[in-house]
């Protein structure tokens, strides 16, 4: 949101010594609230955000190279969207939930783009009550968007609860209001073992920084609750590096009349597990839509035997070959996330690839 440009939106960019606009500068219709980048499967930026210049509607627009552009129409959502997220399905379709003020209590919507329209995933208003500080990702295990969001249902007030929708319903993963006082500012990742994540201001620590993740039954905290040094924690970020150190980024309040921006990282995530420093498969393309090249060159030993299996177990796909490069034919696998085991006669690792229809949108 640019107050130069009457606080419409403006992406910009680093590159390598300076920081330039993508595109123009003010380029929404009116004013853009609420925020949320993204960038598709074709490495395109995206943005959603509340439109005033479709009456506070959610809006998506993307980067061509050359101009932003709509992804379907502008102010596609029923009512004013607040708090939007963005984030891109392992099929590559944007998702966004949001705040929706044409439900009762402003309860969390989500939509998606099929290609030619905003479509609702599960039904409009899913939450139990009003929601604040939405924040969407998707499942690297199964697909799956998961939403975190500040609760304002009385039976878990301003607590944290996560939501997930299994293909027909939202459903809530693990208890809903887990955390253990009042927060702000939820932000929501995956470890790359699927493990979701999610840090906030706790008012449990003064409005500090806490993280907590799901072992699959319970939300567990990571590290010591309240960890960040200012008086307060404010609009939290949490992401994973390749190596699996989780990071976290949030304006500092380090005193009464001041805020500064702080990283901290967290470096005991994966212990007792090998972090692997560069990959040991390439994957080419990934996203894939028919032929998937499997390069296992920085292998020591030559490649024996590969195993494809989709997320629930079942095995896809068995070859084998001693020569390092493989080219597998994927056009007739559903669309969806791959396990990829390779075995050798010094090792064995795992790797995922996505196969996707088409790519973009």
């Amino acid at each position: 949101r640019d107050f130069g440009h009457s606080n419409k939106a403006t992406v910009m960019k680093f590159d390598g010594a300076t920081w330039i606009n993508v595109g123009n500068a003010g380029f929404s219709s009116g004013a853009a609230g609420f925020t949320s980048l993204a960038f598709n499967q074709t490495d395109q930026p995206c943005i959603a955000y509340g439109d005033d210049g479709n009456s506070g509607k959610a809006t998506v627009m993307k980067f061509d190279g050359s101009n932003w552009i709509p992804v379907g129409n502008t102010g596609f959502s029923a009512g004013i969207a607040a708090y939007t997220s963005l984030s891109f399905s392992p099929l590559g379709q944007p998702h966004v939930v949001f705040q929706d003020h044409a439900t009762s209590f402003n309860k969390a919507t989500a939509m998606k783009f099929d290609g030619t329209n905003w479509v609702n995933v599960g039904i409009a208003g899913f939450s139990p009550g009003e929601v604040v500080f939405t924040t969407l990702a998707f499942s690297p295990a199964n697909g799956q968007p998961y939403v975190a969001f500040q609760d304002y249902d009385w039976a878990n007030y301003l607590k944290a609860t996560v939501m997930k929708f299994d293909g027909t319903n939202w459903v809530v993963v693990g208890n809903a209001g887990f955390s253990a006082a009042e927060i702000a500012y939820p932000s929501l990742t995956f470890s790359p073992i699927g493990d979701p994540y999610v840090a906030y201001g706790d008012q449990a620590y003064s409005r500090k920084a806490t993280v907590m993740k799901f072992d699959g039954s319970t939300w567990l905290n990571v590290g010591k609750p309240g960890f960040s040094a200012g008086l307060e924690s404010w609009e939290n970020s949490i992401a994973f590096s390749p190596e699996g150190v989780l990071y976290i980024a949030y304006k500092d309040r380090g005193d009464a009349d001041s805020c500064t921006v702080n990283v901290m990282k967290y470096d005991s995530v994966l212990v007792g597990q090998v972090q692997l420093r560069q990959p040991k498969i390439l994957i080419y393309p990934n996203p894939a839509t028919s032929f998937l090249t499997i390069d296992v060159t920085l292998f020591a030993g030559n490649a024996k035997e590969i195993e494809i299996f989709d997320v629930r177990g079942l095995k896809m796909l068995e070859a084998r070959s001693p020569d390092p490069k493989m080219i597998i034919n994927v056009g007739s696998f559903p669309p969806g996330i791959y396990l990829i085991r390779v075995k050798t006669d010094t090792g064995g690792y795992i790797e995922k690839f996505c196969k996707i229809v088409c790519r973009g949108f």
